[in-house]
């Protein structure tokens, strides 16, 4: 399960007069300026931007730019471009519209090519949808997939050519990822072309035998479909629920020269990544369980990387190795830290950093064969750096804050993005000696409004659990009296890896709901990222358990405050936090007086198998630690009000971990609170929904966290 995204729209970047409303920060389409994308071309000179319906070529040093396509070849049947990539040479573009989502983060669209020198646009299958359309290096070949099948469509005119012929819905995937591949190694394509273009390479997925999962559709109101008006409909797909059996999936070649398909020898339970490394195909499997990771040369079956756990391996780490000709930049946790590692074609191993802090990113290297990367400075703050091969370090930003890095193509300039918790998001375009060459976007004008008085503040600060220090963060409220007693909402995520107490600038619903008299308070319980591999993984076989304990001892704490009335303590999650709202709530030491649960996962059983059983392994081996860890298991014990949320048609945690953990309060004698939103998925958005959500959850809090 990935972090839930930012769950609330940025405040009007604007000064204004009124006191902030709970509208500012859930239905306004403004937030802090950004630069929009930036695309660093070969030259290291220039970037390119998406401006609208046109594509502009910008100078790094001077910003001034021209445009490369322009609005006046945009077609008359699409409204405007959801994205686009560029060949090695810049001179053909591949560009999508019209798309339509799939699951969370995968789409089909309609695709054209403009080749540049000859000033001509070209769909790539007219008026049709299709998916991951992906160009070779010279932009003259395009591989895309239609209803599970891969087709070549070449710009140099000739009919498409298919490439592969078994594809069948909930059968055979070709190119595409299934769904939980999307969902919990963030592949969303995995066709690869090589250098040359003689060849390029795709995972094959056989989910016959994946259980199937249906989701009931309804009319709606939000976008509604007429066709379930009397009779609900359902979108039925393959999900593989821990225990059960996964996709089958190879690695396949097709040769342009003669057309043929060839399987590359290598047997895995999960390919996480494929890619080339100069000429060879390399392929990165892990076991089942995660906890064993090999980097496999194809066509000789040569394990140049191998690594393995007594825990996980991070999925950062088995689909986040970077290949060049001869060599790869692998990032691993063997150290106790997440670090770069320098691997080359025999095998050779170089550890790049060893700072006992975590690189968070790898930007790449540049000729001097310098690494430069984003890592952890403590664990609330991030820094760019680099490092030679001779592991010395240079930094090229402060320590103090969040910053990042997006570098140009001879990493000579950056636009460096900045912000802490009291500085909005700033852009700098920077050179990597040090200067800066101009500022891009300082949102002056946000600041002058959102650091007024008229906002709460975030207050970092440590309570200690077990021994052990956990971070956190407080928002009183503005008129903050320590004579008086508040009501305290407990936010957090607490998912293995996650991160919510950090130095960076965030104005969400916690800010608005501190405006209301809340003192709203989020602690990083163990389990949690940014800090060493042990914090991290002390939860394993074993989820909910140390995180509840934490939850525990921060909210303890902070009844102890003389503002704070001890009894009118909630909590709060949505997703994993939801799960932890749960769980805490179940505790015999829980005294939590209401809580709100959001989207939660009730049982790890039915929860997909990547993610499940990389933190918990299979139900067979380890049914006690799936039966301590359910809140299905804890009914009985639950204490306090509580809300719960959530859509039906949750295509990652299904709605059955709802109906049955509701089936179980009902026969425990709980009344909880109910709220459904139709055909919703799990981040429950759109139509300006949200507003509604906020506004019934501080309607809970107000009614079980006050006089």
């Amino acid at each position: 399960m990935k972090r839930f995204a930012s769950l609330m729209m940025m405040a009007i970047a604007v000064v204004t007069s009124h006191a902030l409303s709970l509208q500012d920060f859930v239905l306004s389409q403004s937030r802090p300026a950004t630069i929009g994308e930036v695309r660093p071309a070969t030259d290291g000179r220039y970037y390119y931007q998406l401006d609208g319906p046109a594509i502009n070529r910008v100078e790094y040093k001077s910003g001034r730019a021209k445009v490369v396509l322009s609005e006046d070849m945009m077609p008359d049947t699409i409204a405007g471009w959801d994205g686009y990539e560029m060949s090695r040479d810049e001179n053909v573009i591949l560009l999508w519209a019209r798309s339509e989502p799939i699951y969370r983060h995968s789409f089909r669209a309609e695709y054209f090519t403009y080749d540049r020198r000859q000033g001509r646009l070209t769909a790539v299958c007219p008026g049709r949808l299709i998916e991951i359309a992906t160009l070779s290096g010279s932009g003259r070949r395009v591989a895309y997939v239609s209803d599970g099948n891969i087709f070549l469509h070449s710009l140099d005119g000739g009919q498409d050519v298919q490439v592969t012929t078994d594809g069948l819905k909930n059968h055979v995937i070709n190119g595409v990822p299934d769904w939980v591949y999307q969902e919990e190694f963030g592949m969303l394509n995995s066709i690869c072309w090589s250098d040359d273009e003689s060849e390029f390479s795709f995972l094959r997925w056989d989910e016959s035998l994946v259980p199937m999962y249906s989701m009931t559709l309804y009319e709606g109101d939000c976008h509604p479909n007429s066709e379930y008006a009397l009779y609900p409909g359902s979108f039925d797909y393959k999900y593989p629920v821990a225990g059960e059996k996964n996709s089958v999936v190879t690695a396949k070649t097709y040769h342009l020269a003669d057309g043929t398909l060839t399987t590359a020898g290598v047997e895995a339970d999960y390919i996480a990544q494929l890619a080339y490394m100069g000429h060879d195909l390399m392929v990165t499997t892990l076991n089942r369980a995660q906890n064993r990771m090999d980097i496999i040369r194809a066509r000789d079956g040569a394990v140049l990387y191998h690594e393995e756990s007594d825990t996980w391996i991070e999925e950062s780490s088995a689909t986040g190795t970077r290949f060049y000709d001869d060599c790869m930049v692998v990032k691993s946790e063997q150290s106790g830290h997440m670090q770069l590692y320098l691997v080359d074609d025999k095998a050779n191993c170089k550890q790049l950093t060893a700072e006992a802090e975590n690189v968070t990113s790898f930007y790449g290297r540049d000729t001097n064969h310098r690494y430069y990367y984003q890592c952890t400075a403590g664990p609330l703050n991030r820094a760019v750096k680099c490092v030679d091969l001779g592991g010395r370090v240079t930094a090229l930003t402060p320590t103090r804050g969040t910053y990042s890095a997006q570098f140009n193509a001879d990493f000579t300039h950056y636009v460096q993005t900045f912000s802490d918790a009291t500085t909005p998001t700033q852009y700098r375009l920077m050179t990597t000696g040090g200067k800066t060459v101009r500022d891009l976007e300082l949102n002056k004008d946000y600041a002058k409004t959102y650091t007024s008085a008229e906002v709460p503040r975030r207050e970092f600060f440590g309570v200690q659990s077990q021994g052990v220090t956990l971070n956190g963060y407080m928002i009183k409220p503005l008129d903050f009296d320590p004579g008086k007693k508040y009501p305290v909402i407990m936010s957090q995520y607490s998912g293995p890896g996650s991160q919510s107490v950090l130095n960076k600038w965030k104005l969400d619903w916690e800010e608005y709901f501190a405006t209301q008299g809340f003192v709203v308070v989020c602690v990083d319980g163990r389990g949690t990222g940014g800090r060493e591999r042990e914090f991290k993984t002390i939860v394993y076989r074993n989820l909910g358990h140390y995180e509840t304990i934490d939850q525990l001892a921060a909210a303890r704490e902070m009844a102890k405050q003389p503002w704070v009335d001890s009894k009118r303590i909630g909590i709060w999650g949505w997703s994993y936090g939801g799960y932890e709202v749960l769980m805490a709530m179940s505790h015999p030491a829980a005294t939590y007086a209401a809580g709100v649960s959001i989207a939660p996962v009730t049982s790890w059983r039915f929860y997909d198998t990547i993610y499940a059983e990389r933190f918990m392994r299979t139900p067979q081996e380890n049914a006690d630690g799936y039966e301590r860890s359910a809140p299905l298991s804890h009914v009985d014990d639950l204490k306090g009000q509580l809300l719960m949320m959530f859509g039906s048609a949750d295509d990652n945690v299904h709605i059955i971990n709802e109906m049955q953990y509701l089936a179980r309060l009902h026969g425990a004698g709980h009344m909880p609170e109910l709220m459904v939103y139709p055909n919703m998925n799990h981040s429950i958005n759109g139509c300006d929904i949200r507003y509604p959500l906020y506004r019934r959850v501080l309607d809970f809090f107000n009614r079980h966290l006050k006089d």
